[in-house]
């Protein structure tokens, strides 16, 4: 699995410093994607995965890593193609774990470092496993986002570019979706299964009164728009109606919800 941790690593650290605010966001996803490809090597050459099978499967990562950035970003920039930078992660995903049995185990000066730090979770820890986490974890970060917000518009739950759009009524779900799920990892691998269950119920309680309200406004505006046709029309218009909020709140949610299950099945293969 050491070469699925790389794959992780890459394409986590790409989306988080692409994520980063750029004023140009082009240059961000540039940076993001040659610190990706650099982390691969770098790391590989530190775990002294040097093998044919580790190259083979490297070359695999370092693809996947820069299809993903880039059909990423052109999915942002024209709200098409969505599915299939999609499927490009999900393919060299499949291929790092089908192909797992070219890789060797994680070692080299990786490997002894960690017995070096003296630190007795670290010490004996197997080095390929402390990868292989290290890449879920930053998954959960900006890549669940950019996940989440690709099936969001793949299905039609966000309005083409321009248009009012759900998240408009429910802030900070770019912080709250990170935490949300980097909780319910942590506890799974904890054993606390039925407390990563809580956070998940805790998440609905925490929206209600938002959704609440964003039901209200949307009947206020409808009736509003009902007696006055012109301006109210125009108000209506420009903002997200409570079907599409509850839309994009429960696709949203089960998806970054499924980012952190899927994440805690490969802990668990690992």
């Amino acid at each position: 699995m050491s070469a699925l941790a790389l794959l992780l690593i890459a394409v986590g650290l790409s989306d988080l410093i692409a994520a980063r605010g750029w004023s140009d966001r082009h240059t961000g996803r540039r940076v993001g994607a040659l610190a990706g490809l650099a982390s691969v090597a770098a790391l590989a050459l530190l775990a002294g995965l040097t093998g044919w099978g580790d190259l083979a499967l490297l070359t695999i990562a370092g693809l996947t890593t820069g299809g993903w950035v880039v059909l990423a970003g052109r999915a942002d920039d024209s709200d098409l193609g969505q599915g299939l930078a999609l499927a490009a992660l999900a393919a060299g995903t499949a291929l790092s774990v089908l192909l797992s049995g070219w890789a060797t185990p994680a070692g080299g000066a990786l490997g002894r470092w960690l017995e070096w730090t003296g630190i007795e979770a670290l010490a004996g820890a197997d080095p390929t496993r402390v990868l292989l986490l290290v890449g879920l974890v930053l998954a959960q970060l900006s890549t669940g986002n950019v996940i989440v917000r690709l099936v969001l518009a793949h299905t039609g739950a966000l309005n083409p570019l321009g248009g009012p759009q759900a998240s408009d009524r429910l802030r900070g779900g770019r912080l709250l979706g990170p935490m949300e799920r980097v909780f319910i990892l942590g506890l799974g691998l904890a054993g606390q299964v039925t407390a990563a269950s809580i956070v998940i119920a805790a998440k609905g309680l925490i929206r209600w009164p938002e959704l609440q309200r964003a039901s209200r406004d949307s009947e206020r505006l409808e009736q509003a728009a009902r007696d006055t046709p012109d301006a109210r029309k125009n108000q209506a218009a420009s903002t997200a109606s409570i079907d599409q909020v509850t839309e994009y709140f429960l696709i949203g949610s089960f998806v970054s919800w499924l980012v952190a299950l899927v994440a805690l099945v490969v802990a668990h293969l690992g």
